[in-house]
């Protein structure tokens, strides 16, 4: 739909966003009317360069054509049924996903929250049903971020100054650790723990991902303990770190992974997977969901996850990303440039704010986001080229430029 279809003018239409809408997001000014490939064009056709893809969603470029044509197809044929019956996308989207990532089993939710909410929920169900009612709590990381229910947010390791605040009391049974330290993780595991649940980069967090020796170490650690190893790939699932699923840049396996985000191609959906022994936890009536496994969701699916494999998007993913953080490196005022694959964080010195430069991108037609105080966080399409990362790089060098000379303290200094 196009805003001069609505015979509203640009004032009139955030007018009623304001009116009725609950506000929760900083927005920008912008209507995005249109998006094809890397670019998100406003009400006036004019494009920006789009370093924020939906939030990792959009991993083969916005306006995929072959996700809009399996949706436009499924649409004719089945729009929404229960999981009652049987349906073909439903069907050939799970043998696809469970044998490209080498997981048994798969449940498919409608986002990474849930997703995240019915991994949790198939742990301790596990645990409770192995071992007894005691073995329920679940070890996460500080600065993790992994949703926004009641469940995901009570993992979320940020009880001082994330989600969780207004929202107390949690729910019990988490243990919070340092990412990353494998010996506070190894010190926070009691009688009671049945799960270690991190993200293989810590996205909200502010871009740091997991080191080698860490991750194995945490799969040696369950192994030794007998406790299940959950991998929230929300964000960094699906070609987006230089492997299909980041897991695979350890050369370990998850226990359960939960994805959504890049896995349908723009179409909401989300899934855990599972080893056959530890979805067994999961019987008719334990959990479930209306629109999971959706049929024009899966078709979307199906067809990104095609795109995904055919054009080695992830090699891309792990070239582009050398590439461009390799030319971050040699922005001003830069702490440290880190990142796994296209996802990838910039954090500045004390005189740049991240949201000073992310208003400033947005001014020069480039989008990103900022993450606290200092980072700034990019997630771009993965068909990210050369010419595409040189120009984010030229536009981002004229905004620190810009920031800078704003700051009084550098002018004085």
């Amino acid at each position: 739909m196009k805003l001069k279809d609505t015979g509203l003018t640009k004032t009139e239409l955030k007018a009623l966003v304001d009116t009725y809408m609950i506000d929760t997001y900083e927005r920008f000014d912008m209507i995005a009317e249109t998006a094809k490939d890397m670019y998100i064009y406003n009400e006036n056709g004019e494009g920006y360069l789009d370093f924020y893809a939906g939030v990792a969603v959009n991993s083969t470029g916005n306006g995929n054509e072959k996700v809009i044509a399996a949706v436009e197809d499924q649409l004719k044929d089945v729009m929404h049924t229960f999981n009652y019956p049987y349906t073909i996308p439903q069907a050939l989207l799970a043998k696809k996903v469970c044998t490209t990532i080498g997981m048994d089993k798969i449940f498919f939710q409608n986002t990474g929250t849930e997703s995240n909410e019915a991994m949790i929920k198939m742990a301790r169900k596990y645990g409770v049903e192995k071992y007894g009612p005691h073995k329920y709590n679940i070890v996460t990381a500080f600065d993790g971020f992994h949703g926004r229910t009641y469940g995901s947010m009570s993992a979320t390791g940020q009880p001082d100054n994330g989600c969780q605040i207004g929202f107390k009391p949690m729910i019990p049974g988490f243990t919070y650790a340092k990412f990353n330290d494998l010996n506070a993780f190894k010190a926070a595991v009691t009688e009671n723990t049945i799960a270690i649940m991190i993200e293989p980069v810590q996205g909200e967090g502010g871009v740091y991902p997991a080191s080698m020796e860490f991750m194995k170490g945490l799969r040696e650690l369950c192994d030794e303990k007998g406790l299940l190893l959950l991998l929230d790939e929300i964000q960094t699932g699906w070609c987006r770190t230089g492997a299909i699923m980041s897991y695979m840049n350890y050369g370990i396996k998850p226990d359960i992974v939960s994805m959504a985000k890049a896995l349908g191609g723009g179409m909401p959906i989300g899934a855990i997977c599972a080893s056959a022994e530890v979805a067994a936890a999961f019987t008719p009536g334990s959990h479930g969901t209306t629109f999971g496994g959706h049929p024009v969701s899966c078709a979307a699916a199906l067809a990104e996850v095609d795109e995904l494999l055919e054009k080695n998007l992830a090699e891309n993913s792990r070239k582009m990303g050398s590439y461009f953080m390799n030319k971050l490196e040699k922005l001003p005022h830069i702490r440290e440039v880190r990142g796994q694959g296209l996802l990838v964080g910039i954090e500045f010195d004390k005189h740049i704010d991240a949201a000073d430069i992310k208003h400033e991108a947005f001014e020069r037609h480039l989008l990103i986001t900022a993450i606290g105080s200092h980072i700034i966080r990019m997630v771009p399409p993965l068909i990210l080229t050369k010419s595409d990362c040189d120009k984010a790089f030229e536009i981002l060098y004229k905004c620190v430029e810009s920031v800078a000379g704003t700051n009084t303290e550098l002018r004085c200094g």
